[in-house]
C-alpha cells in the first residue's frame, strides 16, 4: 500500500492557507508516503506522467496534520511518482491544524 488510506474529501475543517503565498511560509520537512491520507480519490494520469506539471505550482505537495492524521491536500501526483521511484519519504509542506491550543484542551 502506498498511501495509509485513500479518501475523497477533505474532513478538516476550512484553515484558510490558500494561495501560494501562504503555503510558501511553511518550511517542506520528510513526510512518510504511507502516514498520509489523500483527499481525493481519483487523478489524471497525463498529469502524473508529464515532465514539467509541476512547473506552474508549488513544487511541494500540501499536507493537513489533523488530529493526529496526515491529510494529502494538494500534490497526490507528486506522491505517486515519488512512489515509482521507489521512495517511501517525500518532502512536504505540512500545515498544523493540531497547534499548541489544541493540545491543551485534551
Amino acid at each position: 500500500m502506498i498511501f495509509k488510506a485513500v479518501g475523497e474529501a477533505r474532513p478538516y475543517p476550512e484553515h484558510g492557507c490558500t494561495t501560494p503565498r501562504d503555503w510558501g511560509v511553511i518550511a517542506p520537512q520528510q513526510v512518510r508516503l504511507d502516514h498520509l491520507i489523500t483527499t481525493q480519490r481519483m487523478l489524471d494520469l497525463a498529469t502524473l506522467l508529464h515532465d514539467d506539471s509541476t512547473f506552474y505550482g508549488d513544487l511541494f505537495p500540501h499536507v493537513v496534520r489533523w488530529n493526529g492524521q496526515l491529510y494529502l491536500e494538494e500534490g497526490v501526483h507528486r506522491a505517486l511518482r515519488s512512489a515509482l521511484q521507489r521512495r517511501q519519504v517525500m518532502y512536504a509542506r505540512v500545515l498544523d491544524l493540531d497547534g499548541p491550543d489544541d493540545a491543551d484542551q485534551e
